[in-house]
């Protein structure tokens, strides 16, 4: 079959490409900003790649037109020649969910935060016990360096979004994907854009535990409240708890982290994977690896050779004594969270905290009084306040002279070098590429 794909270049409609050309389709697509790293990675697969949404892209005459959540109604030429036609089309969702997990285990992880982190350890740790998996993850876990593969086995680990499907479907992504084993890993307000609010959520995350079966399993965060109340809503599926006595918890001691699930120990994880956040992480991955036939202590064994994600605390160079780290944190508790986790690791050393604040959710502001306490933890503050609806400077007031804000990026980085000194950590925080900010950090503390 010829599939073409319409915004193909995103991480996660990429990733359904690189999957459908492995099971032996055809596979062409077209995206509004063509560039590396995915369309270099995209090419090597000889995928073509057109620039742009013509209408005369429908002379490919593809068997089936897959639909990214990038497409809107009236902005696509080749959208509207589509619908005019009635040529055959579906969203990115839906071709995966029929094409390729209809016959799979599938092990989905959902949350407002640490979704790939987790679906990363959970794919390594079921690549460890030489289970071979697929997966579909929106980064790139560094023990395979790539974010999707078919796998050669039923087992298929799947990064579970909450965002809406496409224009045509306003479900959750994640209602396509059937999972037999769900991790719910925490449940917050984002994406207002398209959610009013945090009830509304949680109304998708039960239509996901609808979808569950009976001899599946659902892997939950046993700290959030939110959770607690879309499990109240109706659960017909075994349920079993993170991140607290009764379920799967962890303990530091001399040795590392002990985990234990209902008290009874199961093994010591020693690793340098920063933040509370991240053990949590490692709780749900170890329980529904375990769900899916990987004894406890193997999956503990497997993260202990863990290697995280580019862009989650990836050191992108030290520079004269100065680190700069790459994260991709946007929301305030991902921030909160990142910056504790740096701080634990360098103890009274300088951290400067660099924010973009960028996704749609930020650019609307609606997060904005959480900023200035989510960056508790920093010494210094640099906040990018271009294109954004809402005054950056104001909201940041309450860190007084610890805040910098800056409209320009060649003055942001500047200031960020100005005040650099050796020993000093630049933690840059945004979901996006925030104008190559990090290389051009460390060209300028070579001078």
């Amino acid at each position: 079959m010829h599939i073409h794909i319409l915004g193909i270049c995103g991480t996660f409609m990429g990733g359904i490409a690189a999957i459908a050309k492995e099971a032996g389709h055809k596979v062409t697509g077209c995206d509004a900003n063509v560039y590396p790293p995915m369309s270099t990675q995209l090419e090597a697969m000889g995928i073509e790649l057109i620039e742009g949404f013509d209408a005369d892209q429908v002379k490919l005459e593809p068997d089936l037109y897959v639909i990214g959540n990038v497409v809107a109604r009236g902005k696509q030429p080749l959208m509207e020649e589509i619908l005019n036609r009635n040529l055959p089309y579906v969203s990115g969702p839906q071709w995966l969910a029929e094409a390729v997990l209809r016959e799979k285990w599938v092990l989905a992880v959902a949350g407002t935060h640490g979704k790939t982190t987790t679906s990363s350890m959970l794919a390594w740790i079921l690549e460890y016990a030489k289970m071979e998996p697929g997966f579909l993850i929106g980064g790139v876990p560094q023990n395979f360096g790539i974010s999707a593969r078919l796998g050669k086995t039923p087992f298929f680990v799947i990064e579970a979004d909450e965002y809406d499907t496409a224009f045509f479907d306003k479900r959750s992504k994640f209602v396509h994907y059937r999972p037999r084993t769900a991790v719910l890993n925490n449940l917050e307000f984002d994406h207002a854009d398209i959610f009013p609010d945090l009830a509304a959520i949680e109304t998708q995350f039960h239509h996901l535990v609808r979808t569950v079966p009976g001899n599946g399993l659902v892997v939950a965060n046993g700290r959030e409240q939110s959770l607690d109340r879309v499990l109240s809503r109706g659960c017909w599926t075994t349920v079993e708890l993170f991140g607290v006595e009764a379920g799967w918890s962890a303990r530091e001691t001399g040795d590392g982290l002990e985990i234990a699930f209902r008290g009874e120990p199961q093994g010591v994880l020693n690793w340098d994977i920063l933040g509370e956040h991240n053990t949590l992480n490692a709780l749900a991955a170890i329980a529904a690896a375990r769900h899916a036939g990987v004894p406890a202590s193997v999956g503990i064994e497997a993260l202990g050779r863990f290697k995280s994600v580019k862009r989650r605390m990836e050191v992108r160079g030290t520079v004269n004594g100065v680190t700069v780290y790459d994260d991709f944190a946007h929301h305030p508790t991902a921030i909160d969270t990142t910056v504790a986790g740096l701080r634990k690791k360098v103890g009274g050393e300088r951290i400067l905290a660099v924010l973009e604040p960028r996704s749609n959710t930020m650019k609307l502001g609606v997060m904005k009084e959480q900023l200035p306490g989510s960056l508790k933890d920093a010494d210094k503050v640099f906040c990018y306040g271009a294109n954004l609806g809402w005054d950056a400077a104001a909201a940041l007031a309450p860190l007084g002279a610890l805040a910098v804000t800056l409209d320009d990026l060649d003055a942001l980085v500047a200031a960020i070098v100005a005040e650099a000194k050796p020993g000093d950590h630049v933690l840059v925080m945004s979901n996006g590429g925030f104008g190559g900010i990090h290389d051009k950090l460390l060209a300028a503390l070579e001078k």
